[in-house]
């Protein structure tokens, strides 16, 4: 059964709050949409309400945290990362403030709204700027965990996390490590490597394939990545294969691909968002458009596999 991503999301911060007075949410005026208005709701006292003018919220949140607040930052991911980039570097990264993002509605799946909305560079974005941790959770299960550690950590984090309701939890409960990846399936012939909404995707695209052994991880975390577990399972195969809800530069696979090269070169196809805009439509639609569906990454790899 599929459980919402941004329900479980405004679910968890709400009770983070109420355990912890620490915790605080900084709304811009999206609070429905990324269930941010569950905090509202259901704590007295640890929503604020900044508006549309995320520059605003990000200053603000790093004037809490020196005051002993842990604030949660939420809006979409295109507006919380193109409009206050200045303040994210300087106000938070740079002092290393204990100031947590949440970019909801990333990606392309932000219910029709077009490549106003967007966000198919954010991960490059962040993962750029020192001091900054980047997660990018594949399911409902996993943003529940991932936010636990996030609120245990000290230090500006960025969670991604889709408006994709038909995701099935394909992780269990167990605790979340920052940095580490999750092995999904073992084999000697192509490695596949994805994130966020693309991991349940994969799973399916690969599902039934008998004429390739694959091997397939779940990068959950993008800044630290988790080199030691790329390397060991690179190690087994000749062709690695990534794929993200990305542009295909400064993401997940350019990532790979650089400390492949740097480690043990291998030949790597990257599967996402080529160098373009997108437009308005249903999620299978765009997902379909991008070369992205289950039924479109599952051709990519079988053709990979084929070349090898």
């Amino acid at each position: 059964m599929a459980t919402s991503v941004r329900d479980e999301f405004g679910s968890q911060l709400a009770k983070l709050a109420n355990e912890d007075s620490r915790v605080v949410a900084l709304d811009g005026d999206l609070g429905n949409s990324t269930r941010l208005a569950t905090v509202e709701k259901e704590t007295d006292d640890s929503f604020l309400q900044m508006g549309i003018a995320e520059q605003n919220m990000l200053g603000v949140a790093a004037g809490l945290s020196t005051v002993g607040f842990q604030p949660w930052v939420c809006s979409f991911a295109t507006f919380l990362t193109k409009r206050a980039y200045d303040q994210i570097v300087v106000s938070v990264a740079q002092t290393h403030a204990d100031v947590k993002m949440v970019g909801a509605y990333s990606g392309l799946l932000t219910s029709n709204t077009g490549k106003t909305h967007h966000s198919l560079d954010d991960l490059g974005m962040l993962s750029m700027v020192p001091n900054m941790t980047v997660i990018v959770t594949g399911d409902a299960n996993e943003t529940a965990t991932a936010m636990k550690a996030m609120h245990e950590y000290e230090g500006p984090v960025y969670l991604r996390l889709t408006r994709d309701e038909t995701i099935e939890n394909f992780t269990d409960e167990a605790e979340f490590e920052i940095g580490k990846g999750r092995v999904l399936q073992e084999g000697n012939d192509m490695l596949i490597i994805s994130t966020g909404s693309m991991t349940s995707r994969v799973i399916e695209a690969i599902d039934g394939i008998e004429n390739l052994s694959i091997y397939h991880v779940h990068m959950p975390t993008i800044k630290p990545l988790d080199k030691e577990l790329l390397l060991q399972a690179a190690s087994h195969v000749d062709v690695v294969v990534t794929v993200e809800e990305h542009y295909i530069r400064g993401g997940l696979g350019s990532i790979v691909s650089e400390v492949l090269a740097e480690h043990d070169p291998k030949k790597v196809y990257r599967v996402g968002v080529e160098d373009e805009y997108s437009g308005c439509g249903t999620n299978e639609e765009l997902l379909d458009a991008h070369g992205l569906s289950p039924e479109k990454v599952r051709e990519k790899i079988l053709a990979y596999g084929k070349r090898e």
